[in-house]
């Protein structure tokens, strides 16, 4: 129980982390810029789309998390967001792609097309944005641009608390992935272990991936030892830490908890049954969670001959592990619009599936 609690906090603070580091490097690259690369991607609805849904081939959950920062900054659209959570397939995507490779191809090309044609139709009818957008976020102007780096000399003689917490929060964060203590742990969500556990065992696992999360944190380290004070006390402390850090840890931490307590109290063995119907709502059920982990259970029972692919394509479809957990955070009204065109989507694919054999 307690090494259960453990890994659930310890896994809000490394979802925690990510989101920081990419809204700090978002709000670097804006401003360093004079908001012209992102705002070529914001001109432009299909660019969106096809990035967002790109991102979302990524495994794990870094493409969701960077568009959800992209997203409540008003960069990129509500469709281009719902096309990387359709993509999305969270941590689950390491263990498809180590245990059924060709069915994993069939599924991302199949979410990949479905996720921008969905975009494209939501563009077509949802003019105004569900989020919450913090457009005064990028607030130095185009004509400040040159002057937001200071000396690294002068910044560390004479330090300020918040440039201090920045620091040693980032460097104890890029410690925490390279020795692997904030690693992902879903070993407490199944009975059997060994049945769902080994397929990570190989050279798909989110090892490496970490290791780019380490080097994209030492790059905003070193933005943030660079910045001079008035960037970084007012961009980076003011607009993303004070706003966001507290509330999305607080807003995952608990979703985390309420998962973890609610998959122990139910007996998902006795769900699986010869009714294919009601295995479907299930899956649509389990991929509404925002969390990496439940959703394994389907790949197994796949994998076994249990459950046809249109149960584990509906389930892949509605699911985005951790991606959508920032989003939550944010703008709840975005984050239930997101689910339920995804639910009902998902309803569609696997009931055509069903019936029609697949």
């Amino acid at each position: 129980m307690i090494h259960d609690i453990f890994d659930i906090i310890r896994n809000s603070l490394l979802i925690t982390g990510l989101v920081m580091v990419m809204m700090l490097i978002i709000e670097y690259v804006n401003v360093i810029s004079g908001g012209q690369r992102l705002q070529n991607l914001q001109n432009s609805r299909f660019k969106q789309l096809i990035v967002a849904a790109l991102l979302g081939l990524v495994p794990g959950c870094i493409g969701g998390f960077a568009i959800v920062s992209l997203f409540t900054h008003g960069i990129v659209n509500f469709g281009a967001l719902t096309a990387v959570m359709i993509v999305s397939l969270g941590d689950e995507a390491f263990m498809m792609f180590a245990s059924i490779p060709e069915t994993s191809i069939i599924i991302i090309v199949l979410l990949f097309v479905i996720a921008v044609f969905t975009g494209v139709v939501i563009n077509l009818f949802v003019k105004k944005s569900p989020a919450p957008q913090y457009k005064n976020h990028f607030k130095i102007p185009i004509s400040e641009n040159k002057n937001i780096h200071g000396s690294i000399f002068q910044n560390f003689k004479n330090i300020t608390y918040q440039r201090l917490i920045l620091i040693s929060g980032t460097v104890i964060f890029i410690l925490g992935i390279l020795s692997g203590l904030l690693d992902h742990s879903h070993e407490t969500q199944f009975a059997d272990k060994n049945d769902c556990m080994h397929h990570f065992n190989t050279v798909f696992n989110e090892r490496w991936l970490n290791i780019i999360f380490a080097f994209v944190s030492i790059a905003t380290l070193v933005v943030i030892t660079k910045v001079n004070d008035s960037f970084l006390n007012g961009n980076f402390w003011g607009h993303i830490i004070k706003k966001h850090f507290l509330k999305i840890f607080l807003w995952t931490l608990c979703a985390l908890l309420a998962i973890y307590f609610m998959l122990h109290f139910i007996n998902i063995g006795e769900w699986t049954s010869n009714n294919r119907i009601s295995v479907l709502l299930f899956a649509l059920l389990i991929g509404l969670i925002p969390e990496s982990g439940p959703h394994i259970i389907f790949i197994v029972l796949f994998m076994h001959g249990s459950i046809p692919f249109s149960v584990l394509l509906a389930n892949s479809f509605v699911q985005d592990g951790h991606s959508s957990l920032p989003l939550f955070a944010e703008s709840k009204k975005s984050f239930v619009y997101m689910k339920l065109i995804k639910l009902a989507i998902g309803i569609i694919i696997g009931l055509t599936g069903i019936f029609t054999g697949f």
